[in-house]
């Protein structure tokens, strides 16, 4: 029988955490900060058997996107302690 495990973790910028870095590392994908122009290249990680990004489907279908998903979720946060 399977069992379900979830882990949920607070990406804080003002504890120079990115989470486009997290999302990328995440999906083994190689992503690109809009904020501050890096980008973060886990394409060649092992173990990620599978990714994909689930929407409602009222949401725009850009953020099928995982780089422009994440990239809207760093813009909109705008506080000092984001």
């Amino acid at each position: 029988m399977a069992i379900f495990h979830s882990h949920l973790q607070i990406i804080a910028r003002c504890e120079g955490k990115s989470a486009i870095a997290a999302a990328a590392y995440r999906s083994g994908d190689k992503l690109t900060n809009g904020y501050d122009g890096e980008t973060h290249d886990y394409g060649r990680k092992g173990g990620i058997v599978h990714s994909k990004i689930f929407l409602p489907e009222f949401d725009p279908r850009g953020y099928a996107d995982r780089n422009t998903l994440w990239n809207a979720v760093e813009k909109i946060e705008k506080q000092r302690n984001a």
